[in-house]
Parts: C-alpha cells; sequence; structure tokens
C-alpha cells in the first residue's frame, strides 16, 4: 500500500495545509500514518515550545551547514547569513541519490520520518540567528495540541475529514478542520464541538470550502467537548443541529 510522503507527512505535523481530501482518506484508514503524523506532531511541539521559551542566538556556521545537508537545501544561499554563506560554499553539502520512500521498509522510513521532522523543527529554532527571516520564528507560533481523524456517517459514505488543534503562547485555540464532501443546494456546513456524553455541544462555525479555522471558546474543556462534528444544515433559519452529521471523531492529545 502507498503512504503518504515523509515531506508531506512532517509539513502536516508543522502545521501545514498539505493535506488533500484524497490525503485525508488515506489517512483516516492507515494506521501507520497516523502513528507517525502524531509522532512528528509532538516533536514539533517540544520544539516550539523551545523556541517560545529560549531567547534566539545566532548559532556556528556549522549548525547551519548540517541542517542545510540534511534538506538538501543547495539553492538556499541568497538567504543565509555572509558568513554562513561562505562556509556552505567552500563546503556545500553533498546528498546520494536516495532510493524511493515508498519502497523502504516501515522501521527505516520511521526513521526517515523522524530524522525530517527534526530537521525542520531544529531549522525553526536557528533560523532567526542566521538570516533567513524572522518570519518563520515567532514566540507566538501555534501549537498543534489534539488532532481527529472525521469518519464519515452512513448517509455521506464518501465524505472525509481532518481535525487539528492549535494553541498559540497567548492561550488563543483554533480547531483547524477539513472536509470532503458535495454540498447539497440550499445547505450549509456547519463546525460543533460535542460533550462525550452527547448532552451538549457548542457551534463554532460555518465550514465556508475544504477547510475552515475557528475560535475555540475560551475556557471550554476540549476532555469534555471532545467530539468534532461537521452537519448539513438547511436554510431556515433555525440555530439547531440538524441531526444531518456528515462527519465526526474524537480528539486525541498530540
Amino acid at each position: 500500500m502507498s503512504h503518504l510522503d515523509p515531506e508531506q507527512l512532517a509539513l502536516l505535523a508543522l502545521g501545514e495545509p498539505a493535506a488533500s481530501v484524497t490525503d485525508c482518506a488515506h489517512l483516516s484508514s492507515c494506521e501507520p500514518c497516523r502513528t507517525e503524523l502524531g509522532e512528528l506532531s509532538r516533536a514539533v511541539g517540544v520544539a516550539r515550545a523551545t523556541v517560545a521559551d529560549e531567547k534566539l542566538e545566532a548559532p556556528p556556521a556549522r549548525v547551519w551547514s548540517a541542517i542545510a545537508g540534511e534538506l538538501d537545501l543547495k539553492t538556499s544561499h541568497a538567504s543565509v547569513a555572509p558568513e554562513t554563506r561562505a562556509t556552505l560554499e567552500a563546503n556545500p553539502p553533498e546528498h546520494e541519490n536516495a532510493p524511493d520512500e515508498q519502497a523502504q521498509p516501515p522501521a527505516h522510513r520511521s526513521r526517515s520520518l523522524r530524522a525530517t521532522v527534526w530537521a525542520l523543527a531544529a531549522s525553526l529554532v536557528v533560523i532567526g540567528g542566521i538570516g533567513i527571516g524572522a518570519l518563520a520564528v515567532s514566540t507566538n507560533v501555534p501549537t498543534s495540541i489534539a488532532q481527529a481523524v472525521l469518519e464519515p456517517f452512513p448517509d455521506h459514505p464518501g465524505a472525509t475529514g481532518m481535525a487539528d488543534v492549535e494553541e498559540d503562547s497567548d492561550g488563543v485555540r483554533r480547531l483547524i478542520v477539513s472536509v470532503g464532501d458535495e454540498v447539497a443546494p440550499d445547505t450549509y456546513r456547519e463546525v460543533w464541538l460535542i460533550r462525550n456524553d452527547a448532552a451538549a455541544l457548542v457551534s463554532l462555525g460555518v465550514l465556508e470550502g475544504e477547510t475552515g479555522s475557528f475560535v475555540i471558546p475560551e475556557g471550554l474543556d476540549l476532555v469534555e467537548y471532545s467530539l468534532v462534528d461537521v452537519s448539513v444544515e438547511p436554510l431556515d433559519g433555525d440555530p439547531a443541529h440538524s441531526g444531518d452529521s456528515i462527519v465526526r471523531g474524537e480528539l486525541s492529545r498530540t
């Protein structure tokens, strides 16, 4: 079975919208890919916590050289500090042709994935000190704290979805939801957080397009309100849940 590309899983762990509807469907049925994504997300969380807690300092040139070698950044010298660029030009990183990631055995692929994300996470820590750009390093970079694979309901067998909860250093939490499903005429899709005993629910807003970002109310306990639900709603002016859920999944802490 073909798995998601290691670099794509690393980008997803870093919070990038790198999953298509087909990729979401694969993640919903592939335990190895979900496990790897969880491990990578935890690694990125540790790295980003380090960025938030520590004052950034310019690292030695050899640090960037090692990261550039891992990520094959042979054409990025223009964005590197002059002293580091000189080091790279004198000692360019060398890469052998890597075998096809999809053909690698699971253990080798797992090591490769972890190496990739740790290199990416490490680059978050050192980027600010070597001149690549302050935009990539911010003390307010959100961290993924929970994820869910959203499973389809019987009336929507072709639907797929994923949810990710991100929290920034100010404590603001956002639910990032991606759903692949056709929208029927005169309806819209609404995103909900449902209490795990199904006795209460909170509407977060309308999902327009395949992906949306929603602020989670301050103080809402995600251990209690752990179910992410996306419903199809008629244009009838009734704010209550229609009872027609498209996908639903339970958040798991990363």
